[in-house]
C-alpha cells in the first residue's frame, strides 16, 4: 500500500521560501510519478507539478512556473517541492499524490490519483 506523508509547511513572509516534502512508500514499481497539490479554502483542489521516477521529467502549472523547483532524492524516496517568492495567494493546504505516470495534462487532474498525503499547510503573511 502506497505510503505519502507530506512536511515542511509553515507561516512565511511573502517573499520568503519553503520546502516542502513528500516521504514516499510502498510502491511495488520502479515507476511512478508524485504530484503536488494544493487547495486554499472555497478553491478546487489545484495541480502545481509533477516529477516522474522513470527520467525525472518535471511538469508545472503556470501559476507556479519560474518560483516552484520539484526534485526526487530516489535514495530516500521523496519528492520535494522548493517553493520561492511567496505570495499571501500561496496560502493553502498542500498535498502529495502518486500515480503510474504524469504529464502537463494530467497533472492537473486530481481525480486521476489513487493515493494522497494528508496535507500540510502554508500560509504566506507578514
Amino acid at each position: 500500500q502506497v505510503q505519502l506523508v507530506e512536511s515542511g509547511g509553515g507561516l512565511v513572509q511573502p517573499g520568503g521560501s519553503l520546502r516542502l516534502s513528500c516521504a514516499a512508500s510502498g510502491f511495488t514499481s520502479d515507476y511512478y510519478a508524485i504530484a503536488w497539490f494544493r487547495q486554499a479554502p472555497g478553491k478546487e483542489r489545484e495541480g502545481l507539478s509533477c516529477i516522474e521516477s522513470r527520467d525525472d521529467s518535471t511538469h508545472y502549472s503556470e501559476a507556479v512556473k519560474g518560483r516552484f523547483t520539484i526534485s526526487r532524492d530516489a535514495a530516500k524516496n521523496t519528492v520535494y517541492l522548493q517553493m520561492n517568492s511567496l505570495k499571501p495567494e500561496d496560502t493553502a493546504v498542500y498535498y502529495c499524490a502518486s500515480d503510474s505516470f504524469c504529464s502537463q495534462a494530467t497533472m492537473n487532474q486530481p481525480f486521476l490519483y489513487d493515493n494522497w498525503g494528508q496535507g500540510t499547510q502554508v500560509t504566506v503573511s507578514s
